[in-house]
């Protein structure tokens, strides 16, 4: 309704004057503003738009006001009134239905721009009813005037959906929408990494590696593996400085597993509800590796300790491997974990019928299969290097798909759910598919990927991405990169 008021406006100004335009901005913004509040459940404050802006905090309000400005007849408990204290003084209030839409009981679809533009973010004042009047309310844990509202959502348990548009993120069938009904999650905020504290160029892996190139072996190049560490570390700092929970572990030579800072590969793990339902219980999966000193990545203890989560199913594949037949975790699956569609390019490391058998057992939907080739012409050994899925917004490298119809499959399912941003065969060589949706320590989601992919994206590529993520988070990994022939997704196992 306010795009209409603002375009009745604009038609009327050059024949009324500007003067008259801006005033009546501000008179039809305060008018549509007079009835406006947003429940966020029994448990919140209502959210609450005042019918003249307010230039800051008051001590207190009238009973009376809050009730005509919420168009309520019981008076709330609580109240958060919505502020935007970075619009200039003739610009009018946003109405609260174009910045946030509630999802269900604990979920918000959020206009991502909230996160992304500072002169964007909105504040909240929080207030209690005290008799015949609302008071600040100090009581919690949040400041009482001006809290940053995504801050506010987090304390009282909501989960942010960064959306572009609000009113098509509530559509029946909206990525968001299916995400809230079913409690499912496409990110999360706890990872597993490995340092690499005896890397080395992995012989083994390099035969269908075509992202590797030839360095020392471990014990040989003790700079390698610092200069691989010390880069690992600012991966690390990148990732925990936003709120990311990293569960570390390190290897020795004895471990005998030059790779082990990629421990994607050997498990993955799955809560109930995903796939739109269809993941019955708890899931910890763990995968058949082609490489023998890649399948020595499962170590006990480390899979001691992911028992401690209490997964209600271990899946184990590993059973495939005697018969070498591969199925290397999710560098081979790229999982759409809310619409339940996986992704499987098909390779040495990833057969055919493992992935039917997976996709089948795990209750998803829909497998989309495919072959893709780099620029070499070579096979890509993992479909992570050539795409990757978040919430609202898909990367993929279509041109490495050669056969049409596969192609087409592939662009018309990930268009049907994301905003999609295609990138180049040179841009895939520099790992740009190689990113991986995390939620940062506020519950946003951001996307992590190495310095070389983030400068190999465009910037109308970054502006896409922007529009569905908090910020995209990168570190320089070059070394681990040419050395490993794998990215950042690769560094990340994923714990939900």
């Amino acid at each position: 309704m306010m795009l209409g008021v603002n375009s009745m406006v604009a038609t009327a100004a050059p024949m009324l004057g500007a003067a008259w335009a801006s005033g009546a901005l501000r008179a039809l913004s305060s008018s549509a503003a007079a009835l406006e509040s947003i429940s966020l459940g029994s448990d919140a404050p209502l959210l609450v738009r005042l019918p003249s802006r307010p230039w800051g905090a008051s001590a207190s309000l009238s009973k009376a006001e809050v009730l005509e400005a919420a168009g309520v007849k019981a008076a709330p408990a609580r109240i958060a009134v919505v502020r935007d204290s970075f619009a200039s003084f003739d610009q009018p209030q946003r109405p609260l239905a174009q910045i946030i839409k509630p999802l269900g009981a604990s979920s918000v679809a959020v206009a991502s721009a909230l996160a992304t533009a500072a002169d964007e973010r909105a504040v909240v004042d929080s207030y209690k009813l005290a008799g015949d009047r609302y008071q600040l309310d100090k009581s919690g844990g949040l400041p009482a005037v001006a809290a940053d509202l995504l801050s506010f959502l987090r304390a009282h348990r909501k989960r942010v959906a960064l959306v572009p548009d609000v009113a098509a993120a509530g559509l029946a069938g909206a990525t968001p929408v299916v995400g809230a009904s079913k409690g499912v999650r496409q990110s999360t905020n706890e990872v597993l990494m490995v340092a690499p504290t005896a890397f080395g160029f992995n012989e083994q892996a390099a035969q269908d590696n075509s992202f590797m190139h030839a360095a020392a072996k471990p014990g040989e190049g003790s700079g390698l593996t610092r200069e691989v560490l010390r880069e690992f570390a600012g991966l690390h700092r990148a990732l925990t400085d936003k709120g990311v929970q990293v569960h570390l572990f390190e290897h020795n030579l004895s471990h005998g597993t030059p790779d082990a800072c990629f421990p994607n590969n050997w498990f993955s793990t799955h809560p109930a509800g995903e796939a739109a339902g269809g993941v019955s219980t708890s899931t910890l999966v763990l995968y058949p590796m082609k490489c023998p000193n890649r399948a020595a990545e499962r170590r006990d203890d480390i899979k001691a300790v992911l028992a401690t989560r209490g997964y209600g199913s271990v899946y184990d594949m590993t059973v495939h491997e005697p018969a070498k037949k591969y199925f290397e975790g999710t560098g081979v699956l790229v999982i759409d974990r809310v619409n339940g569609v996986v992704y499987v390019d098909i390779s040495e490391r990833a057969d055919r019928s493992l992935a039917e058998e997976w996709t089948q057992r795990m209750g998803y939907k829909d497998l989309v299969a495919f072959r893709s080739t780099d620029l070499r012409g070579k096979s890509v050994y993992h479909t992570n290097v050539m795409m990757a899925i978040g919430t609202g917004v898909a990367i993929v490298c279509a041109d490495s798909v050669q056969d049409a119809k596969e192609r087409q499959h592939l662009l018309s399912s990930l268009k049907r759910t994301h905003e999609v941003v295609e990138i180049s065969l040179a841009q895939m060589d520099a790992l740009c598919g190689n990113a991986l949706e995390l939620e940062d320590g506020r519950g946003l989601p951001v996307m992590a990927m190495s310095t070389q992919a983030y400068n190999a994206f465009t910037e109308d590529q970054k502006r896409v991405m922007r529009r569905h993520v908090a910020d995209l988070v990168h570190a320089p990994i070059d070394t681990l990169e040419r050395v490993g022939g794998g990215g950042v997704r690769c560094t990340l196992a994923e714990l939900f």
